[in-house]
């Protein structure tokens, strides 16, 4: 008998954190009041521990104490499962040795984010094998030539179900990875990530001989021809979710034959994000393979025939009659036949969607223009990410305030002015995008800002705004503490400016307590100013910036040298948007110089990776 795994409950899962951190703050407490030495704490609780780290940081903190603690590791369940996202490559040397190499039998998940120690652990690519328990592989930008060649190896481990990719070189045909995934005999779960070339859509053509194969959950992240949709599906009968991220048009498609539509009996899941694709294109996917699904997600624009209710109420009613969950969001610039967003709400307000509890709302993009904007679905089904435009129209769109926003984790602030009466709160946002500087009705922006979510527990800050002053930049970092990583579009000061920024109180302050390992920044930086950004940020472990090529040499030798003691904890730089030149330019400057030791350097799409 197949026995089924009870499904995961939020608030088990909560219950549970809480049971065992009272537990061992008990243990904790008690320890502290007898005074006990590390060595007389039983295993247990040096287990429960365990479950709070990461299991290189385990390595490293335990390994090496004594043999007790070394066989505490050995012997136990969290060799599994292996994450190696951050690690500079001597930690990664040693943990590869002593557990990798000699325990790679015994992992069941295997994550690996850095481009160059994949194939490190995979040279050759028969080592795979060695890996024979294995059940989920997580692997970040790899290139297409590599998954080529480790697939073989894949589809020989017996228990082998799951796997996420991330190309790092452009994609221009699909048709060899879903050859080869397709031979991955007991594959259930895939997501791939990858980028095309300015606007492209990756070729994928051969697909009409695989018809059998077993995948039941399939993420595509990249940009995909809706004209392959058809054919893709028609290759997965046993697919129970799907999405994709980008669907459009690739005009230079040609269908080599047709295609025979088949039921997808197991399909319950579907979101999909659609780009100049008319509704009337999409609505013979839905009537072919859609009849089953429970929850649909679409995000769609431009054809106003998606805001028809209608037409849905009648496309719904008739081939999806087992829809739960209804989540759209339409962005269009202009409504014809001096159509507004509110006549468009008001459509939505039949007894249809009463009934089925689904409701709607919209905000405009441009002031004073009622027939420009998003319409999207609001309670009870929420997304994650969440999009505020604050263009209202004071007077008609009174009701805007929506409630139900816990299972928003990100906020993208697109407007340039936000005022407070149509301020909503999130409070389990982690993540925060601000695509513009934005001005407030009568407070500060970092007020305005904590009125809409509570920085100190932001995980993530994007700032797209070529104009958002470097000083509110410092302030707004004052206010998120837990911050881990940041990426900016520009670092908007002068040359001349840089000795009183550094002087500042709030420079100080952040420079001393700010936990940011990861920044990316896009605009060119002087020498000047990355010294300026390793002394505001030291606990830096990544970083990706532009530079001008003659500083490249300048800049990176700082960066590297031992004597920095500011960058003691940065391990990985990339400089983007360089000629391929520069490679070999600055692997002379290293060997030259003596920079580094042990380092791997490589060119991936007009970027330059250098890990040390």
């Amino acid at each position: 008998m197949q026995r089924t795994k009870r499904p995961v409950d939020d608030d088990n899962v909560q219950n549970s954190t809480n049971y065992k951190k009272q537990k061992l703050q008990n243990e904790i407490t008690t320890i502290d009041r007898n005074k006990f030495v590390v060595e007389d704490l039983a295993n247990e609780i040096f287990y429960e521990i365990f479950e709070y780290l990461d299991v290189h940081d385990i390595y490293k903190g335990f390994f090496n104490l004594n043999r007790r603690f070394k066989n505490l590791l050995i012997y136990s369940n969290f060799l599994r499962q292996i994450n190696l996202s951050n690690i500079s490559k001597n930690d990664f040397e040693n943990y590869y040795h002593n557990i990798l190499k000699p325990y790679s039998h015994r992992i069941k998940l295997l994550r690996l984010s850095n481009p160059f120690i994949a194939e490190i652990i995979f040279s050759p690519p028969r080592m795979m094998l060695q890996f024979n328990r294995l059940e989920i592989l997580i692997l970040d930008k790899i290139g297409m030539k590599f998954f080529d060649k480790i697939s073989f190896f894949l589809k020989q481990l017996p228990k082998f179900h799951s796997i996420t990719i991330s190309f790092g070189d452009y994609i221009q045909s699909l048709d060899s990875f879903f050859s080869n995934l397709f031979h991955l005999w007991k594959l259930k779960y895939c997501k791939i990530v990858y980028e095309t070339k300015r606007l492209c859509y990756p070729s994928l053509m051969h697909l009409s001989k695989y018809n059998s194969n077993t995948i039941e959950y399939l993420i595509i992240h990249g940009r995909f021809a809706f004209e392959s949709l058809n054919s893709l599906l028609c290759c997965l009968p046993k697919l129970r979710y799907l999405l994709i991220n980008h669907l459009g048009h690739n005009y230079g498609y040609i269908e080599t034959k047709d295609l025979l539509p088949i039921k997808l009996k197991y399909l319950k899941h579907v979101s999909l994000e659609f780009d100049r694709i008319c509704f009337d294109e999409v609505e013979k996917i839905f009537k072919t393979f859609f009849y089953y699904i429970e929850i649909l997600r679409l995000t769609t624009n431009n054809d106003q025939a998606y805001l028809n209710a209608k037409r849905w109420e009648n496309v719904i009613g008739s081939y999806m009659p087992y829809l739960r969950i209804f989540d759209i969001n339409h962005r269009n610039y202009t409504l014809d036949n001096n159509l507004t967003y509110h006549d468009v709400t008001e459509q939505f307000n039949s007894s249809f969607w009463i009934k089925k509890n689904w409701f709607f709302t919209h905000q405009h993009d441009w002031r004073k223009r009622l027939n420009a904007g998003i319409f999207y679905s609001t309670d009870p089904y929420r997304r994650k990410d969440y999009e505020f435009h604050w263009e209202i129209d004071e007077e008609n769109c009174s009701n805007f305030q929506e409630m139900n926003l816990h299972s928003v984790q990100h906020v993208l602030i697109c407007s340039k002015q936000i005022k407070n009466i149509y301020l909503n709160y999130f409070p389990n946002v982690t993540q925060l995008t601000i695509q513009n500087y934005f001005q407030t009705s009568d407070v500060s922006i970092i007020t305005t800002l904590n009125r809409i979510m509570p920085l100190e527990q932001l995980k993530k800050l994007s700032i797209g705004s070529n104009d958002f002053p470097f000083e509110e930049i410092v302030k707004l970092l004052r206010c998120t503490p837990n911050l881990c990583e940041l990426r900016l579009g520009l670092l908007p000061m002068k040359e001349t400016d840089l000795q009183l920024i550094k002087q500042s109180e709030h420079f100080q302050y952040i420079s001393k307590t700010n936990k940011i390992n990861y920044l990316d920044i896009r605009q060119l930086c002087t020498l000047n100013q990355m010294q300026l950004i390793i002394k505001l940020f030291p606990q830096l472990e990544y970083l990706k910036t532009r530079m001008k090529r003659k500083e490249i040499g300048l800049i990176t030798k700082y960066l590297v040298l031992k004597t920095n003691k500011r960058a003691q904890h940065l391990f990985s730089l990339c400089i983007s948007e360089v000629p391929k030149i520069c490679l070999k330019e600055l692997k002379i400057l290293i060997q030259s110089e003596n920079l580094l030791n042990d380092y791997f350097i490589r060119f991936i799409n007009r970027d330059l990776h250098l890990w040390w």
